[in-house]
């Protein structure tokens, strides 16, 4: 509940749109009550043929003769009371004040009614049927106010919500980009998906529900209460008494309808997470011959989600089929003890007084009708409740997200080391994921600025985790990387990766133009500059010469332009030239690409990396020739490290490492 009281929060932020939906709840109740209220002067003026300035006055004249009656009864019960012996003095005593009581409320009714008896005689007709004919008027404008009021109750609604979903989604948007990257594996992209989409939508569908029938649905009530209570109050609280029950029903509905929507946004999230890999993994799922096994997965989600979504459509629906029976229930009651006091003319019900009047059928018919009124805020508001529910659940969801805490933090006081570095140190370096194998034990290594060295090993040896480190992508359990002698902890991250370019196996392109795709991360950079970057990669003729609209071709996408792995990988080459970095990573880039993209990729590091520091992870005989020194790596430690001549002659993994490729490249 605290997490949806956040977003909350986020919303009253809006208070201009907030005060308009309060303001447009109070007249839609007021009209609302008004509306049932046309049902006395019908039923007590004009079905018995008076007009309302004849009704007023016939009013106050039985008032008055009604405080006559009562003075009159009241002078007989005092000389009773004088005479009596003491046995009935207390019951004298109860009656005479329960006239005295009839007076003051007759008193009430005469200084209303004149009051309002200029009014009505100047403004309202003086016949019945053209008395008709103004209620309904009247009863035709206050609809048109009240439903003009409900449309610009509805909008402002809707704009609260929608600007409090961007805000949510923004807040998670920020927070998501900053997760440790093991979040984003296997289906973790998948799932954040779900809940920025998905469940954002059932949160706002909440808030929606919140500030439109949570605040407009309740005024109706406490108008219709409030009408019954001017009524007979004392017959409205009789009636209430199976309040505790709906309430004992509400609140037990109310859990299981938020246990059944986690789970059916849970559901949704694994499909979400099926859809991601069999997407992804197309090329393998039509080569393997495996559709049809992924369709029945697919259907085996479905009919899952399909099941909790009936479950929760069963609560729903049980949710409001008992609040219904429970109004009518209400309202029932309300007919049945009105009913008897106007039918056999009762002040009493039960031994209780009810009223200290017989209530008239004007009346009784005007509380039937604020009550049968009360039944569809109440009706509507068990919906709500099944809505908020939801919204609740979905708002759990996406804080746990937006709440998880990150390894990867920027200090208090951050340390801006001076550019370009020394020497890169890896000191003592220890490292294990949360829910893996240690992948570092003890790595220490300088690598001085200017020098570029390759780093080779087997799989799981803690290659990419030592890029990581560098990249600051995680942090290490023991010992420090840094930049000469300030760790890396002790920097802000982005001052850390704005020196870093990296370009690995898997080329990231976004869709858009060439351009803006050399360009990301570089927002001030100028077409000539990116030109430059391109030319210096040798992605330049290939860009001008061989695709449709040069740097404006649009890659990716139904309609973008796909280029080969060369070609993509000399792009992600030029980006990382852009940013001008001291230190460029190339993690396994040159390992799935032909001999002419690779050739012509080393030419552009051979240039580039004069006074920067290289680092390369790589198997390639054509790439280890061109490190200074390589650094050899096997079960979380180094191995060995050396020039590729001495390696070849003493380190048998590097030899098997480079023996295919030596004798191609001889």
């Amino acid at each position: 509940m605290k997490d949806f009281i956040r977003v909350m929060r986020m919303a009253f932020r809006q208070r201009t749109a907030i005060a308009g939906v309060v303001i447009s709840s109070i007249i839609i109740a007021g009209f609302w009550g008004i509306n049932i209220g046309a049902v006395y002067p019908l039923v007590e003026v004009v079905f018995k043929g008076e007009s309302l300035p004849g009704y007023v006055k016939n009013r106050i004249v039985a008032s008055e003769e009604q405080i006559t009656k009562h003075r009159a009864r009241i002078a007989a019960l005092q000389a009773e009371l004088e005479t009596d012996p003491g046995e009935r003095k207390a019951k004298l005593a109860n009656k005479i004040q329960v006239e005295k009581l009839g007076i003051a409320s007759l008193e009430k009714t005469i200084s209303w009614m004149r009051w309002v008896e200029p009014t009505v005689v100047a403004y309202t007709p003086t016949t019945a049927y053209p008395t008709l004919l103004f209620l309904m008027g009247f009863l035709l404008v206050g609809t048109v106010i009240k439903l003009g009021a409900l449309m610009a109750n509805l909008m402002l609604v809707q704009v609260v919500t929608e600007r409090t979903a961007i805000a949510v989604r923004l807040l998670f948007y920020r927070h998501a980009l900053q997760l440790d990257l093991d979040d984003f594996g296997d289906t973790g992209s998948a799932q954040l998906t779900s809940r920025l989409t998905n469940d954002v939508g059932h949160l706002c569908g909440g808030v929606n529900t919140l500030l439109g029938r949570l605040v407009r649905e309740p005024l109706k009530l406490i108008v219709c209460f409030a009408g019954a209570a001017m009524v007979c109050w004392r017959l409205l609280l009789l009636v209430m008494i199976v309040s505790p029950l709906v309430a004992l029903v509400t609140h037990s509905l109310s859990r299981a309808i938020r246990r059944a929507s986690r789970r059916v946004m849970s559901e949704m999230s694994q499909m979400y997470g099926m859809l991601s890999d069999s997407f992804a993994g197309i090329r393998l799922v039509k080569i393997s011959n495996t559709q049809a096994v992924e369709r029945a997965k697919f259907a085996a989600g479905l009919q899952t989600y399909y099941q909790r979504s009936m479950k929760m459509a069963f609560y729903n629906t049980l949710s409001r089929s008992s609040s219904e029976f429970l109004g009518t229930v209400f309202v029932c009651l309300g007919i049945v003890a009105g009913g008897y006091l106007v039918v056999n003319q009762k002040t009493h019900l039960l031994g209780i007084r009810m009223s200290l009047h017989p209530l008239e059928v004007g009346q009784i018919l005007l509380f039937f009708g604020f009550l049968i009124g009360a039944s569809d805020p109440a009706r509507k508001l068990a919906e709500v409740w099944a809505d908020l529910q939801r919204g609740i659940a979905a708002a759990q969801r996406v804080f746990e997200v937006i709440n998880r805490p990150v390894r990867v933090r920027n200090p208090d006081n951050a340390i801006t080391p001076a550019r370009p570095h020394g020497v890169i140190r890896f000191r003592d370096v220890h490292f294990q994921y949360p829910s893996g194998p240690k992948v570092l034990s003890g790595v220490s290594l300088d690598i001085t600025h200017g020098e570029t060295i390759a780093v080779v090993g087997p799989n799981g040896c803690g290659k990419s985790t030592l890029i990581s480190l560098l990249c600051r992508f995680d942090d290490p359990q023991q010992g420090a990387v840094l930049f000469d002698d300030t760790s890396l902890k002790d920097m802000r991250v982005r001052d850390v990766r704005r020196r870093i370019g990296l370009v690995t196996q898997r080329t990231t392109l976004f869709d858009d133009s060439i351009a803006n795709n050399i360009g990301y991360g570089c927002p001030r950079a100028s077409r000539s500059d990116i030109v430059r970057a391109a030319k210096m990669a040798y992605a330049d003729d290939f860009i001008c010469n061989k695709t449709p609209d040069g740097y404006d071709t649009v890659l990716g996408g139904a309609a973008g332009v796909r280029l080969s792995g060369g070609q993509m990988q000399r792009i992600a080459l030029a980006r990382a030239f852009l940013r001008d970095p001291d230190i460029l990573i190339l993690d396994e880039a040159t390992s799935q690409i032909d001999l002419e993209s690779e050739h012509l990729i080393h030419q552009a590091l051979a240039k580039f990396l004069v006074n920067r520091t290289g680092i390369m992870i790589t198997h390639r005989h054509t790439s280890l020739v061109m490190a200074d020194r390589i650094v050899v790596m096997d079960e979380g430690q180094i191995a060995d490290v050396g020039r590729h001549e001495d390696l070849l002659g003493k380190n048998r993994f590097y030899q098997s490492v480079c023996g295919g490729d030596a004798k191609q490249v001889a």
